[in-house]
C-alpha cells in the first residue's frame, strides 16, 4: 500500500515515521491498539510512576528520557573522547611548530641586521621587541583566517558521508568557547616560541658582523 507523506520531521536520532493512530489502525487493519506512549510527568512523581509501570505486566519496557540521554552521551564520549584528545594534542603540536618555525626563519633572515643593531647600541630587550613584535602582529592577523579555515573544515567533515548514519546525526554546532581555546593555544605557542627565540638572540655573532666588509 502507498501512504502519502504530508510533512517531514528533522530528527537527530534514529529513523521514525509518525501517523495518526486511527489512520495507522486502518492501514494495518487492526483494532485500537498502542505499541508505546510518551508521557510528560512531573519530576516529583517520576520515580513512583516508573516503579508502578515496571510492576505492570502489560508494559513490556519503560525508558526514561534523562537516562537515555545520559547513556547516549556516555557512548559518544567513550567512542570519540580518545580520538578528540589525540586530535587536540596534534593540533597543539602543529601550532607550536608553525609559530616557532616562522620565528626561526625571521631570526635567520634578519640575524645580521639584529646583530648590527646590537653593535650600534640597541639593548637585548629592544631587538627582541623588534623581532617578536613583528611576529606578534603576524600571529594575531593569522588568527581570524585560522578561524575561518577551521570552520570550513569542520563543516566539510560534518557533512561528509562518514557522518551520515542511520543511528544518529551530529548537528553542526561550534561553541563560542572553541574560538577562545584556539586563540589561547596560538597565543601560548607564540609566547613559548618567543622565549626560545629570545634565548637565541643572546648568542648573535657580533664579531662576524664587525668583520664583514660592506
Amino acid at each position: 500500500r502507498e501512504v502519502p507523506v504530508v510533512g517531514l520531521v528533522d530528527e537527530l536520532v534514529g529513523l521514525a515515521a509518525y501517523m495518526h493512530v486511527d489512520a495507522l489502525n486502518r492501514l494495518l487493519q487492526e483494532g485500537p491498539t498502542f505499541s508505546g506512549a510518551y508521557l510528560k510527568v512531573d519530576p516529583l512523581h517520576l520515580q513512583p510512576l516508573y516503579r508502578q509501570l515496571k510492576r505492570t505486566p502489560a508494559v513490556a519496557s519503560v525508558a526514561q528520557r534523562q537516562t537515555a540521554l545520559q547513556q547516549f552521551e556516555d557512548t559518544i564520549a567513550a567512542t570519540s573522547g580518545m580520538m578528540n584528545s589525540f586530535i587536540m594534542l596534534f593540533a597543539c603540536i602543529i601550532a607550536v611548530a608553525v609559530v616557532y618555525n616562522a620565528a626561526r626563519i625571521a631570526l635567520s633572515e634578519r640575524s645580521r641586521e639584529l646583530a648590527t643593531l646590537r653593535i650600534i647600541g640597541f639593548t637585548q630587550r629592544e631587538i627582541a621587541f623588534i623581532l617578536l613584535g613583528e611576529q606578534a602582529v603576524l600571529t594575531l592577523a593569522a588568527v581570524p583566517l585560522g578561524w575561518l579555515l577551521g570552520y570550513g573544515l569542520a563543516w566539510l567533515l560534518n557533512h561528509s558521508p562518514a557522518m551520515d548514519t542511520e543511528l544518529f546525526r551530529v548537528p553542526f554546532i561550534i561553541q563560542p568557547a572553541t574560538y577562545g581555546i584556539a586563540f589561547g593555544v596560538t597565543v601560548l605557542a607564540a609566547a613559548g616560541s618567543g622565549l626560545l627565540i629570545v634565548r637565541q638572540l643572546q648568542h648573535l655573532d657580533l664579531i662576524a658582523v664587525l668583520k664583514t666588509r660592506e
